[in-house]
């Protein structure tokens, strides 16, 4: 996006704006499109074996639930970010938020096991679209409005998001204790409707964008490197969650297909991901590394200990969503309190061992722990979740090429996805049988695995002493919270794609 900030005369989609310029009609939509990703991620921890039981479906086969939409997301989020950069934001925010409404009823109304798989498909693809959508505005009102970036609107997009993500557990199992597992998906109806009245409402035409803010299109959308890192993503992901010498193909596909897609985008004069953010940057692939490890070992707990407190503990799905209420607010308040500290290091080693402290602990759990030991447990893996995150991102707006934020971010965001894919993995090799102690004990073993690697990269990555100190250049950039919304903002628009030498990787 280059083009000039132009000012020409009020709309009414930029004739009601804050003190800052920014046009209030556009805040509601942008959040409440947000949401519907954590929303959806984080309800069904809860509702797992509720759904295994209802289906008679043994975890193994339901952690397809979670592995389907983080799938879904990982592949749409970028692929939705370009199509944004496009064609606008209005048109894929009301189709995408749209289709959350029919992966809704569809979840409410699905006959078997499969069928709600597709669903969450579908809310994958649906839900990837709000937040790329919202980035593109905020590009398009900083170019109008001749402001840097609309820290404020990036903050709340950035904190709605964490704190529906950490109270969706709670969430869920109320809303499974008033109705049933069926409430988690049907909620989704009234929030895409909510989502399709403000965007049809407020959300101005591309036509609009290019008359006020000087919004240009993207000149071309890169299909074949889209459709390849689908193909390598989905190989790899059916192989890991049923590992059988028979789908030996599986893997070979995958190998294949990765290997055409990076020569492709290392070719390609306007890639889909932009490989080259790698090409002699090893601290940024040390961050990259450490996003995948950090973010394997959050999500198989958050799935996984789930899963056993209402099997292995025989907690209801209520009671499992409020046990973990320790861990969000833990994660909340941590987040809060370290997230203007620019320095990163100090943030990676206490998170990384207390990271440590927590996968152990799982070792010592059984069915006769009391809930007062398990809560401490899940207060103690909120540390973690609210510092390391926090610092990979803030590495990353200091490691990164600037001309190349957007894709760096991106890629980022991919590892995320990318370990929870891994978690999700890990959950259905280890509940093969159920939610059964053992299956927590080998879990917790691997978690420590991973862990400890997380602490060794962050131990041997020397280059994070620099970053944040004072008298240093990453210590003159604002890489508190609003740097870290930005960086979430790149990530989740799915800016990923870059030519050299553009102002805006991506765009």
């Amino acid at each position: 996006m280059t083009g000039p900030a132009i000012r020409p005369r009020a709309s009414r989609h930029t004739a009601d704006r804050d003190g800052s310029g920014f046009d209030r009609k556009l805040i509601a939509p942008m959040v409440l499109g947000t949401i519907l990703n954590p929303v959806n991620s984080s309800m069904l921890a809860v509702a797992l074996i509720p759904i295994g039981q209802s289906f008679g479906a043994p975890p193994a086969q339901t952690a397809w639930l979670v592995s389907a939409l983080y799938l879904a997301t990982a592949v749409g989020q970028p692929v939705i970010g370009r199509l944004v950069d496009s064609y606008g934001p209005r048109l894929l925010y009301l189709i995408g938020t749209a289709l959350v409404g029919i992966a809704g009823l569809l979840g409410v109304f699905a006959p078997n096991l499969g069928v709600l798989i597709c669903s969450r498909v579908l809310l994958g693809f649906g839900t990837s679209a709000a937040y790329p959508a919202s980035m593109f505005l905020l590009r398009a009102e900083s170019d109008r409005t001749g402001l840097k970036s609309p820290s404020g609107i990036l903050a709340a997009l950035s904190v709605c998001g964490q704190v529906i993500a950490v109270i969706g557990p709670t969430v869920g199992g109320l809303l499974i204790a008033a109705g049933g597992w069926h409430l988690i998906f049907g909620i989704n109806v009234p929030l895409s409707a909510a989502c399709l009245v403000l965007g049809a409402l407020h959300l101005p035409r591309l036509a609009t964008l290019k008359e006020v803010s000087g919004v240009r299109p993207a000149r071309r959308t890169d299909v074949a490197g889209m459709a390849l890192f689908a193909v390598t993503l989905t190989a790899f992901m059916l192989f890991l969650m049923d590992p059988r010498v028979g789908t030996w193909y599986l893997p070979v596909l995958g190998a294949a297909a990765g290997t055409a897609f990076a020569v492709r985008e290392l070719r390609t004069p306007e890639p889909f991901v932009d490989l080259r953010v790698l090409r002699g940057n090893a601290p940024l692939l040390a961050t990259y590394g450490r996003q995948l490890l950090a973010y394997t070992t959050t999500y198989a707990f958050l799935y996984g200990f789930t899963q056993w407190l209402e099997e292995g503990r025989s907690l209801s799905a209520k009671a499992a969503g409020l046990l973990l209420l320790p861990m969000s607010a833990v994660a909340v308040v941590i987040t809060a309190i370290t997230g203007r500290r620019a320095a990163v290091r100090g943030k990676l080693l206490v998170g990384a061992v207390v990271q440590l402290v927590g996968c152990a602990a799982l070792l010592f759990a059984d069915a006769a722990s009391p809930l007062w030991l398990l809560a401490l447990i899940a207060a103690v893996v909120g540390i973690p979740q609210g510092l390391n995150g926090l610092a990979n991102q803030n590495a990353l707006y200091a490691q990164a090429d600037p001309a190349r934020m957007g894709s760096s971010a991106g890629l980022l965001r991919t590892f995320t996805y990318l370990g929870a894919l891994a978690a999700s993995a890990a959950n259905a090799a280890f509940f093969r049988h159920g939610a059964t102690t053992d299956g927590l004990h080998n879990l917790g073993w691997l978690l420590l695995v991973a862990a400890a690697l997380f602490l060794v990269a962050s131990v041997a990555d020397r280059s994070l002493h620099r970053i944040g100190r004072a008298g240093n250049a990453d210590a003159d950039a604002d890489t508190g919270t609003d740097t870290d919304a930005d960086a979430d903002a790149d990530a989740d628009a799915g800016n990923v794609g870059s030519s050299p030498g553009s102002r805006e990787a991506g765009r």
